[in-house]
């Protein structure tokens, strides 16, 4: 009866695991249960059995914590349904599956809130509520286990924790467990979402632990790094230090430009107003629905995602803190006696980014609780776009030394439901038509906003230049309108630099497709300014390459899947990733040069 009774449990514990892959499986393929059927048992039966020996040790994990199979099934089955539930949120949101990085969120309650939502947040504390106590109930009754129960429970414990531990280090050469997946998977490191598709979520999972920023130039060393700095000369300018304001508007693009989207009225007449009479386009961005601190990373650094490794998917949280110095235009200009100052209309812990913008050089970090204004329009859960303007404005008029100051606005972040009252944009379009009609009406009043600050900017005695751009596109549209722009079209937003004196170089180019990473060098060219060697390296390797990033390369003027240079086109390239290297995850040799100055 007692051996029946072990294998009744084992049988259970088995099918408990098998269950919880396949529902993560199911998750990630926009719960299909007939892709997540044919991924365990026809086309990936290997990797779907390997991941669920993974998800056999952190349930012996949570059962052995527990001293109880059904307690630490309860926990565990909670904890795997909630890591589910997240990742088709964000893969409905984002185009983008859960990553580890991303479980230091749950830390972040309030975000978590806006995120999802009340019902839905209050759900999922519930849900965590009922099994931290039936954990803890379980812990408390697990003291009656007899010491033969006892022992077992510890080395079960232990192995399963040595196991996971192991299975951490999974990007390692000599790593066993990612041997064997590699006898049958297929990674695609440009596409994190085909990479979850075709290794299975766990797998996924695992290619994004512990990895380096960058995989190392063969030619990497002092010697090399020190002709690479010799090879490019910076540009003196005019000694003018002009205000210097970044702007990079949450979600702000044109959905005019997106096939299946149809409205009535202009939202954004009041953005053209000023990009048609200044230097603007469209820019590239990373990803679709989601991504702002990456392309954040790449406009104050100009160093490019393309670059780094396929499991780098943050660096604000995983490359950034460890890191002492980092270039960027924010060292650059406190160097020149600048004030430097980030704002961001929101909670401080998102990405890090009080610990990032000190390394950054940033000397203050105004939020949405030190914010002077901090009104809001309508039913919008976040702090105005003019209210931020109006913060700007009031540093400025105050400012006696001039000010690099970083914007990141909130007015136009998801969620785009029952913001606004009366709106005037009639939506013909496949999907949630509320949804993009209140984000039609988000981006009008960011326009509107503005024209207003540039106007204002105009009346100030100092010169003040702008770099405004959107980071990505708002994850509201339907897999359909998804389909039907496929390519670049979900990746590319608007932006624009503007001069309050009206002295770019290229005031008439409204047609530009660029990088962000190409807006410092371009800004300082422009304005008169002078540029560092750095900088003109970049401007060398725009020549060739004017936006790009993994899998989208613009190259003479059409769009590529894959990379192809040849000659000196290629050694400007690979100058760029050598220094790339060398700042983020070499000796930073370079710093010690005169190259970033």
């Amino acid at each position: 009866m007692k051996k029946m009774k072990y294998v009744l449990a084992g049988v259970a514990v088995f099918l408990l695991i098998i269950i919880s892959n396949l529902y993560l499986q199911w998750c990630q393929n926009n719960l299909s249960l007939d892709l997540a059927l044919k991924f365990a048992f026809s086309w990936h039966t290997a990797k779907f059995f390997l991941g669920s020996l993974v998800l056999l040790a952190v349930y012996g994990i949570f059962a052995t914590i527990a001293g109880s199979l059904l307690f630490g099934g309860i926990f565990y089955s909670i904890a795997i349904g909630l890591l589910g539930f997240a990742d088709l949120q964000k893969m409905t949101a984002r185009q983008e599956p859960i990553y580890p990085d991303d479980l230091k969120m749950l830390g972040q309650l309030g975000v978590l809130k806006d995120l999802v939502g009340w019902p839905v947040f209050l759900m999922a504390l519930l849900a965590t509520f009922v099994a931290v106590i039936a954990l803890g109930y379980s812990i408390y009754r697990s003291r009656k286990l007899s010491f033969t129960e006892q022992i077992i429970r510890g080395v079960v414990f232990l192995l399963s924790l040595s196991f996971l531990v192991y299975a951490s280090h999974f990007n390692s050469n000599d790593n066993l467990l990612r041997k064997a997946y590699n006898k049958t998977a297929l990674w695609i490191p440009y596409s994190q979402k085909m990479n979850y598709y075709n290794v299975g979520f766990v797998g996924g999972f695992l290619y994004n632990l512990r990895v380096e920023a960058m995989t190392k130039p063969k030619d990497y060393s002092k010697e090399k790094v020190t002709e690479v700095v010799k090879k490019y000369q910076g540009e003196k300018g005019s000694e003018e230090k002009p205000n210097i304001i970044y702007v990079m508007s949450e979600s702000f693009s044109d959905p005019a430009h997106l096939k299946g989207v149809k409205y009535s009225g202009e939202p954004l007449a009041d953005y053209y107003a000023v990009a048609n009479k200044t230097y603007s386009g469209k820019m590239l961005s990373q990803n679709y629905g989601g991504g702002t601190a990456n392309i954040e990373f790449e406009a104050l650094t100009s160093f490019s995602m393309e670059l780094l490794n396929a499991q780098m998917t943050t660096p604000y949280t995983l490359l950034v803190p460890k890191l002492q110095q980092l270039p960027s235009i924010v060292s650059l200009t406190k160097e020149q006696g600048y004030q430097t100052i980030a704002i961001h209309p929101y909670d401080t812990s998102m990405y890090k980014r009080k610990d990032v913008y000190k390394i950054l050089g940033f000397d203050r970090f105004l939020d949405q609780d030190t914010m002077k204004y901090q009104n809001k329009i309508e039913n919008n859960p976040y702090i105005s776009d003019e209210s931020a303007y109006d913060e700007i404005l009031s540093i400025l008029k105050k400012g006696k030394t001039p000010q690099f100051i970083h914007l990141v606005t909130m007015q136009t972040h998801m969620p785009y439901g029952n913001k606004y009252g009366n709106i005037p944009y009639q939506v013909n379009a496949e999907g949630n038509t509320s949804a993009i009609a209140n984000y039609l009406q988000d981006i009008a009043y960011s326009a509107e906003a503005l024209q207003s600050f540039t106007e204002a900017l105009k009346k100030l005695p100092r010169r003040t230049l702008i770099v405004f751009w959107g980071d990505h596109l708002p994850g509201i549209y339907s897999d359909a309108i998804q389909k039907a722009n496929s390519g670049t079209n979900l990746h590319e937003t608007q932006f624009l630099i503007f001069d309050s004196a009206e002295k770019l170089a290229k005031s008439n180019q409204h047609d530009v497709i660029t990088s962000p990473f190409y807006f410092a060098p371009n800004l300082l060219l422009q304005a008169g300014l002078g540029v560092t060697p750095y900088y003109a390296m970049l401007l060398k390797l725009e020549e060739t390459l004017p936006a790009f990033e993994k899998n989208m390369y613009l190259k003479q003027g059409n769009w590529q899947k894959n990379l192809t240079l040849t000659g000196a086109k290629k050694d400007v390239y690979e100058d760029y990733r050598l220094i790339q290297y060398d700042i983020l995850a070499g000796k930073q040799y370079s710093l010690k040069t005169d190259f970033f100055k």
